[in-house]
């Protein structure tokens, strides 16, 4: 029977945990901060998505560059998968217009609970305050509430999180142990960011509001969905998507009627009066509410528009902005452990028997259940893997 560390008690983590204690292994996993799974807790918090039901080309489509490495993983744990590993453990769920998929309690915190509880039930020991600092020689290092401790284990699964939401654990302060070790990185990055926009005074009106029905564009990438226009810029699951290009500093295009043709917009135009304003025409001729028209102005103001200009602008009005929000307010993060540094079972090549899974590894994917999906599939992969890695148990 082999000791399993699993360092991190995320998604990722948690679900590692319990492929090794299945295959009949001690377990212990350790958690920095003094609870298990805030960043989970706190998605959770406006309802938990859990994956996205939908066919698997879609849904693996999803992690764009990662897909074809993630594929074998996700495919062995995909959305049913999900779901049937929730339903399992008592959780009523339901599925979005959109294929999103929620418990019906829309909470992370009863999922949780039942999860932890099988867990104990299965004799995994969690301590929690248990800050990894890395190696010596062959023990793993902690920082502990009883001071220094060091652990040797026979199979060690780090599942770290990656470098944004510190607050709740996912800070990146296990990259420099990594790159001492050998293991390649790939810098951080924010994903699934908000947007930096510098206001003119008169938007302050407008802040929390949202821009519903709305299609957003960015180099090769599109989004339809809602953002919310903020004091510091804007946000959503409609601007989400196209963060891969606004870091390569891609020009970001709105079309606030995506329903209407540059056709039908022209005719509806040349029937509004001469001495029609083009506020006027975009309240009462089209029926675009404030934060729309304020929008334009905004984007447009200084520019003094000629009217054959209106339809053009209101199908690709460009959205002048100071690029992403830091990294630390990034809902994810690209960039961590790189491809090259893994094996196929998610081992690193430079440390054998300690493998890796969930944030930390180099991949991205949009919001709507795709992250957790990637976070449960790569930490069962990663914890099977070492299972395997670390021989039959005693038992067997």
């Amino acid at each position: 029977m082999a000791q399993a560390v699993v360092i991190g008690a995320g998604p990722a983590g948690l679900m590692a945990a319990e492929e090794l204690a299945g295959a009949g292994h001690n377990v212990l996993v350790a958690e920095a901060k003094p609870s298990v799974a805030r960043k989970f807790l706190m998605a959770g918090k406006s309802g938990l998505n859990l994956t996205k039901d939908e066919p698997f080309d879609r849904l693996i489509s999803a992690y764009g560059d990662a897909a074809d490495w993630l594929h074998p993983m996700i495919a062995a744990f995909d959305a049913q998968s999900v779901q049937s590993w929730a339903r399992d453990l008592g959780q009523d769920l339901f599925t979005g217009s959109t294929g999103r998929v929620f418990p019906k309690s829309k909470k992370a915190s009863p999922l949780l609970r039942a999860w932890l509880a099988r867990l104990d039930e299965m004799r995994v020991e969690i301590r929690t305050r248990w800050r990894w600092l890395g190696w010596d020689g062959p023990a793993l290092v902690f920082d502990t509430p009883e001071g220094r401790q060091k652990v040797v284990a026979d199979v060690t699964v780090l599942a770290l999180g990656g470098s944004s939401w510190a607050r709740l654990g996912s800070d990146g302060a296990w990259a420099p142990a990594l790159a001492e070790a050998g293991v390649p990185l790939v810098p951080f990055a924010p994903s699934n960011a908000a947007l930096s926009v510098e206001w003119s005074p008169h938007m302050a009106a407008h802040f929390g509001q949202a821009l519903k029905s709305v299609r957003w564009r960015a180099g090769d990438l599109a989004s339809r969905g809602e953002a919310v226009i903020s004091d510091k810029g804007l946000e959503g699951g409609g601007l989400y998507p196209l963060t891969p290009a606004l870091r390569q500093g891609a020009d970001l295009y709105v079309d606030l009627v995506p329903d209407r043709t540059i056709h039908d917009l022209s005719r509806r135009l040349s029937t509004a009066g001469p001495k029609t304003t083009l506020t006027r025409w975009l309240k009462n001729g089209l029926r675009l509410p404030p934060p729309k028209i304020a929008l334009f102005h905004e984007m447009t103001h200084g520019q003094n528009l000629r009217r054959d200009d209106w339809v053009k602008t209101l199908k690709a009005l460009p959205v002048r902005n100071a690029g992403l929000r830091p990294l630390d307010e990034a809902i994810s993060t690209a960039g961590g452990v790189a491809r090259s540094g893994l094996d196929s079972g998610l081992m690193l090549i430079a440390k054998p028997g300690v493998f890796c899974a969930g944030e930390m590894l180099d991949w991205e994917a949009p919001t709507g259940g795709y992250l957790l999906t990637a976070c449960l599939a790569t930490g069962r992969w990663a914890g099977r893997s070492a299972a395997e890695w670390a021989g039959p148990s005693q038992a067997d």
